[in-house]
């Protein structure tokens, strides 16, 4: 059920009492019989399937549905913060493509540009040559260039978790361990293979055109523009500040919500709600960040082996079950998992994030709970 105009309602699922409080904008209050909404219901299948913590935002130009289960730490019934910030991981990558995009279209540079081009000597060795690799192949994951992430042991295990959470890396010194790794195929726009170092080189390079930090450039074009005021590029800083859940990895189910996460400049960092995550992917795709040119560049997609969507530039296109398909991203950085997008013209768009690493069936239900509410659109 979605509530139009003004009317927001946020659900509170009384599990004692089995009834759901409505709250309208005017203050008032009513009981009523329980009734099926469909958020609701697809949020407790993604809890029923062993996340901890689960919430979920749908939103349209005039509704804002929002639904939760679970806990926001384990042993307590502390809920989930109704608007909480989360580590979105690979979503990350989005912003990051906005932004190079956005160069682009101010003609300070071309995807056609090679890496060399920018970051000379940088791109090296046991296989791997800058000169060959595009910054179109950087965004679409078709350089060939190793993912760095296994190389990283505090996002493997709970003692590399324990022993490096406040390390900090810098995007040099990442670049160096992904070119002591062999290149997985020749750059071609035939073969793919997803890669963090991909997005690592592209904040380099953003920073060696502009002149500034890809953190600068990212809160300058997008957050600040868009009024994302729950969405921060933490650099360093390890902790997660204002209302969030607590994140938990790895077979033992280790709190990780304390993480420098500078491994993922550029590819992972970024921290955002469900209601921030919404509202960039309706302006991106409503094409308020992007001029057309760059929007139709970001959206042409190329086949990915094995996983049933496509990938353009920092932005897969995901099929409907409905029929059709619509844009967005999943995003993973240690103890949150979100899937998240919206519609070809950004009107709909909807976000779930869990607040633990998901197995196999935590993921199917976060996707179809996307799938289902953006299949709604069309009822």
């Amino acid at each position: 059920m979605h509530v139009p105009g003004r009317r927001r309602r946020d659900l509170l699922v009384l599990s004692s009492l089995g009834a759901v409080l409505f709250a309208t904008s005017t203050g008032t209050a009513a009981a009523k019989p329980p009734q099926a909404d469909p958020l609701q219901q697809q949020v407790d299948a993604v809890h029923d399937t062993g996340a901890v913590g689960v919430s979920a935002e749908v939103t349209s130009p005039d509704t804002r549905d929002i639904a939760r289960a679970g806990t926001a730490e384990k042993g307590t019934r502390r809920q989930m913060p109704l608007n909480g910030r989360f580590r979105i991981g690979s979503a990350t990558k989005t912003f990051t493509a906005t932004v190079v995009l956005q160069l682009v279209g101010e003609g300070r540079m071309s995807l056609e540009d090679t890496v060399e081009q920018w970051l000379p000597g940088v791109v090296q060795g046991n296989g791997n040559d800058g000169s060959q690799i595009t910054v179109r192949q950087l965004l679409q994951h078709t350089s060939g260039i190793r993912d760095i992430g296994p190389e990283i042991p505090a996002l493997n295990s709970a003692d590399g978790y324990r022993a490096e959470r406040f390390r900090t890396y810098t995007p040099e010194e990442l670049v160096g361990l992904a070119m002591q790794l062999p290149l997985k195929f020749f750059p071609d726009d035939e073969q793919w293979s997803y890669s963090n170092t991909n997005y690592i080189l592209a904040a380099m390079i953003t920073q060696k055109i502009t002149g500034r930090s890809w953190a600068q450039e990212v809160n300058d074009r997008i957050i600040q523009p868009l009024g994302l005021k729950d969405t921060s590029t933490p650099g360093t800083f390890p902790f997660i500040l204002g209302p969030h859940a607590q994140g938990y990895a790895f077979d033992t189910g280790t709190d990780v919500t304390v993480l420098n996460s500078s491994m993922a400049v550029g590819s992972g960092s970024v921290i955002s709600t469900a209601h921030d995550l919404n509202r960039f992917y309706a302006a991106l795709l409503g094409g308020r960040l992007l001029a057309p040119a760059q929007l139709d560049e970001m959206t042409t997609t190329v086949t990915t082996p094995g996983l049933g969507v496509r990938y353009g530039l920092g932005l897969a296109e995901i099929p409907l079950s409905c029929g059709g398909s619509y844009f967005g991203h999943r995003g993973e950085l240690l103890g949150y998992i979100t899937w998240g997008g919206a519609t070809r013209d950004g009107t709909w768009t909807a976000v779930v994030y869990v607040s633990s690493d998901g197995g196999q069936d935590t993921e199917q239900a976060m996707r179809a709970l996307v799938d289902q509410e953006l299949c709604r659109t069309r009822s």
